[in-house]
């Protein structure tokens, strides 16, 4: 259904599921990125981290970067869904 047919109510519960899917997803997906970047970090300044951990300091980076994802995703996906379209 095209946005010009959907009435208010709808768009804003529309906006809220799309927001909370996506903030869980930024969360995790943020996380895991930095977590990568903690790997990198790390090997390049040559610490060895904890048997069964994947880096060094990985919960900094994890924290920061489920956070920036938590925020950004759903923002960019909001941003996405509710712009204007030409023909509108």
């Amino acid at each position: 259904m095209p946005a010009a047919e959907l009435d208010r109510g709808e768009i804003i519960a529309r906006n809220i599921g799309v927001g909370c899917i996506t903030t869980v997803s930024g969360f995790f997906s943020g996380g895991m990125i930095a977590v990568l970047v903690a790997k990198f970090v790390g090997s390049m300044r040559g610490c060895q981290p904890v048997e069964g951990l994947p880096a060094c300091n990985w919960w900094v980076y994890a924290g920061i970067g489920a956070v920036i994802g938590a925020l950004t995703l759903p923002v960019l996906a909001l941003r996405r869904l509710n712009r204007r379209r030409p023909d509108q």
